[in-house]
């Protein structure tokens, strides 16, 4: 009987001492300031809706879409993804000629400069990963935020980017090049959030089983819509449209009014934006005043239009956000806030907003109540926790 004691006793040691340490290593919130702990994949994949016509090209509205996700460990030791690799088809005498003109690099310059974190078509990690549907900017395209993408990604977040055809700046379908068309741009604000509804459709059918690798891991219980610029107007109407859609992260751009003003939203803003300038930087915060709970307002004050993209990788000193500028676009020479300050401001607060909002894991609520960068930025928040309006810059 002693002996069955003390066997029972060192087993209960080995439950308590074990086991809840296990527990809290798990589901311990990740550092958002530090890249997540997973290795990310990424892929193509091109989805169809047969439900609507396309108006620039006559025929079913076609996405070429890219997928990134957390990986197997295996992916630790593969060779990144590079920028050709997301064209589809890969490279061709036209491509290239388009490249240069778009980027004035060549694909081998493209791809020593445009550093990405991903490997191409690793294989799917086990386990359930919110979705993120991002929407990329006037004349962008589905890869122009890989930073943060990537980012999100490693955190355990499984992010769907397509091109909004004739919107992008090129997209490649059937081997057909297709620009972007100006004249397209009214067609493509009502298609857009469409878009993003489609493709959660579609993710929510990959996750029953219509494609085995995501199978089972994706969690749909509350759905992102994102965007950068027009995307961001785009975000923020597809949650106005979308009631799956359960939080927004809007990037510098903001639609006249919208309706859902208790979806909890991440809005951002450069204060030298020059794209949309200060009347779009002042719609951008007319809606988050107008938000009803649980919005937050990020602004960098030294940063442009075009510090919420990749810009960095492709030109240092584009402008409007990357190298240098001029304060109100008339006065002193400034220069805009670094890649990596940039990105580390983006990137930590999107993860925070995440965790809490997607994840509901409180812990990170400490970090959204403080600006983790005063020189840098202001950080306002109306209605968190209490319902009412709070503000710290």
């Amino acid at each position: 009987m002693k002996r069955l004691t003390l066997l029972l006793a060192f087993l209960t040691t080995l439950a308590i001492g074990f086991a809840p340490q296990a527990h809290r290593a798990a589901s311990k919130p990740l550092d958002p300031m530090k890249p997540g702990t997973f290795p990310v994949g990424v892929t193509t994949t091109v989805l169809i809706d047969h439900s609507r016509t396309d108006a620039a090209t006559n025929e079913a509205r076609t996405l070429v879409t890219e997928i990134w996700y957390p990986a197997t460990d295996e992916a630790r030791n593969l060779p990144k993804n590079k920028f050709t690799d997301f064209i589809p088809g890969g490279m061709n005498p036209q491509f290239e000629t388009l490249l240069k003109m778009a980027y004035k690099k060549s694909a081998a310059e493209m791809n020593e400069s445009y550093w990405n974190s991903a490997v191409r078509d690793a294989r799917v990690r086990e386990g359930k990963f919110p979705l993120i549907v991002f929407s990329h900017g006037n004349g962008g395209t589905r890869t122009q935020n890989t930073f943060w993408c990537d980012y999100l990604a490693s955190h355990g977040y499984v992010v769907v980017s397509a091109d909004h055809t004739a919107n992008a700046r090129v997209t490649i379908i059937k081997g057909k090049t297709i620009l972007y068309r100006n004249d397209q741009r009214e067609n493509s604000a009502v298609d857009r959030p469409k878009d993003m509804s489609f493709l959660l459709d579609q993710m929510t059918l990959w996750n029953s089983g219509a494609d085995s690798r995501f199978s089972g891991k994706l969690d749909l219980s509350k759905p992102v819509a994102a965007g950068m610029s027009f995307g961001s107007m785009t975000a923020i109407r597809v949650a106005d449209a979308d009631a799956r859609f359960k939080a927004v992260i809007a990037m510098s751009g903001a639609p006249e009014a919208h309706t859902n003003l208790t979806v909890p939203s991440l809005y951002m803003l450069g204060e030298e934006d020059r794209t949309i300038g200060p009347k779009g930087n002042t719609r951008i915060r007319d809606v988050f005043a107008n938000h009803k709970r649980d919005g937050y307002l990020l602004t960098i004050k030294d940063g442009g239009h075009f510090s919420f993209t990749d810009v960095f990788k492709i030109d240092k000193n584009y402008g409007d956000g990357v190298g240098k500028g001029k304060r109100g676009g008339e006065g002193a020479e400034f220069n805009y806030t670094s890649m990596e300050t940039t990105y580390a401001i983006i990137n930590s607060y999107s993860v925070a907003f995440l965790g809490l909002y997607v994840r509901g894991e409180r812990e990170y609520l400490p970090f959204l109540q403080k600006n983790h960068w005063q020189a840098e930025l202001a950080w306002e928040m109306k209605g968190v926790e209490t319902g009412t309006a709070s503000t710290t810059k």
